[in-house]
C-alpha cells in the first residue's frame, strides 16, 4: 500500500516536470516567435523609415509608394525635413529630390510649390548654362528653351505655307508643320466665325534666320536685353516649325493685342486646337522669358488642355508629364 503511495507521489511529480517543461517549451516557442517578428519588422523598409524620424503613418504612405531603391535613398538623407511635404507636391519628381532640397538651402522662405516647379524646369540654373539636347522623336512635344537646345541642322520636314488670308509678307513666307498648319487653319476659321481675323507675323525660321535676329538685338541691346525678348540660336521654338507669332488684321501691333477681344478669344479657345500661349504673364522665372501674347505653340489637343486647365507652362507640362519620374 504505501508503496503504491509513492509510486503515484513519483508519477505526479513527474507529470509535473512534463507540464513544467512543456509550459516553458510553449513559452520559448512564442518568446521565439515574437523575437523573430521584431527581428523580422526591424528588417522592414517601415521601420528603419521610423527611425530615421518619420511618423508610423508617413512611414506606411512611403513604404507603399516606393521602391527599394527610392526607399533607400529617403534613409540615406541626413534629414527628415520637408521631405513628406515635398512629395505630396503635386507636380512633385522624384529625381529632381536632391535638386529641391538644395534650392531650399538658399531659398528657405520659396513656397515648395515654387522650388518644385522652378527646379523642374532646371530655373535653379542660370539661363543658357545648364545643357540639354532637344529630343526631336517627341514631335509636338519636343521642348526647345534656354537649356534645351536644338541641333543647328535640323529642319522639319512636311510643312505648309500659311496663306496671305491669314499671314503678313510674302506668299510662302510663314510655314508651320503640316499637323499644327491643319489645327491652325480650323482656329483661324473658328475665329473668323467668332468675329477675330487671327493674322500671322512670323512662322518657321531656321537656326540662321534665329542667328541673325538674336545678333541684331545683342548688338543693339545689349545681352540681357536681347536674352528677354528673343532666343539664343539653337534656343528658338521657331526653328521646331511648331510655333506662330500672331496678332489679328485689328490689332497689328503687340500692344494692343494683349489687350483686345482677339487675345482674349485665344486664351480661352486655342487649346481646343492643341495651340498654347507659349510665354504668358507671370511666368518669366520659369520660361525665361517676358510675357508675348503673340506667341503661340502647337502642343497637341491633349497636352494643350491639361496646360490650359491646370494653368501651367510648357516648360512644366514636359518635366511632369511628358518625361516623368523616370
Amino acid at each position: 500500500m504505501a508503496y503504491r503511495k509513492r509510486r503515484k507521489l513519483r508519477l505526479k511529480k513527474g507529470a509535473y516536470v512534463v507540464i513544467v517543461l512543456l509550459i516553458l517549451l510553449v513559452v520559448g516557442i512564442v518568446k521565439g516567435i515574437e523575437y523573430k517578428k521584431q527581428k523580422d519588422y526591424e528588417a522592414t523598409y517601415e521601420y528603419k523609415l521610423i527611425t530615421k524620424g518619420y511618423s508610423l503613418e508617413d512611414a506606411k504612405f512611403l513604404d507603399s509608394k516606393y521602391d527599394n531603391a527610392k526607399k533607400d535613398k529617403l534613409l540615406e538623407l541626413e534629414s527628415t525635413d520637408n521631405i513628406i511635404d515635398l512629395i505630396n507636391q503635386k507636380y512633385f519628381l522624384f529625381r529632381n529630390l536632391d535638386t529641391y532640397l538644395e534650392y531650399i538651402k538658399d531659398n528657405d522662405s520659396e513656397k515648395l510649390s515654387e522650388v518644385v516647379a522652378i527646379c523642374n524646369v532646371h530655373a535653379n540654373n542660370k539661363w543658357y548654362t545648364y545643357d540639354l539636347d532637344t529630343d526631336i522623336s517627341k514631335k509636338e512635344l519636343m521642348i526647345v528653351n534656354k537649356f534645351y537646345t536644338m541641333d543647328k541642322s535640323y529642319e522639319p520636314a512636311n510643312m505648309k505655307s500659311i496663306s496671305l488670308s491669314y499671314s503678313y509678307g510674302s506668299e510662302g513666307d510663314n510655314q508651320l508643320i503640316d499637323y499644327a498648319y491643319d489645327k491652325f487653319m480650323e482656329m483661324a476659321e473658328e475665329a473668323t466665325e467668332a468675329g477675330f481675323h487671327l493674322m500671322v507675323t512670323s512662322s518657321y525660321r531656321n537656326y540662321e534666320d534665329q542667328e541673325e535676329i538674336y545678333n541684331y538685338r545683342k548688338t543693339s541691346y545689349g545681352e540681357r536685353k536681347a536674352d528677354q525678348t528673343a532666343a539664343r540660336p539653337g534656343h528658338s521654338e521657331h526653328q521646331s516649325g511648331l510655333v506662330i507669332d500672331m496678332t489679328s488684321k485689328e490689332e497689328a501691333y503687340a500692344d494692343e493685342f494683349s489687350v483686345s477681344e482677339t487675345y482674349k478669344w485665344l486664351k480661352e479657345n486655342a487649346y481646343r486646337y492643341g495651340f498654347i500661349e507659349r510665354y504668358p504673364e507671370g511666368k518669366t522665372y520659369l520660361t525665361g522669358y517676358s510675357a508675348e501674347s503673340w506667341h503661340w505653340r502647337y502642343v497637341g489637343v491633349k497636352a494643350a488642355t491639361t496646360i490650359h486647365e491646370e494653368n501651367i507652362t510648357f516648360d512644366e507640362y514636359y518635366e511632369y508629364y511628358v518625361l516623368g519620374d523616370n
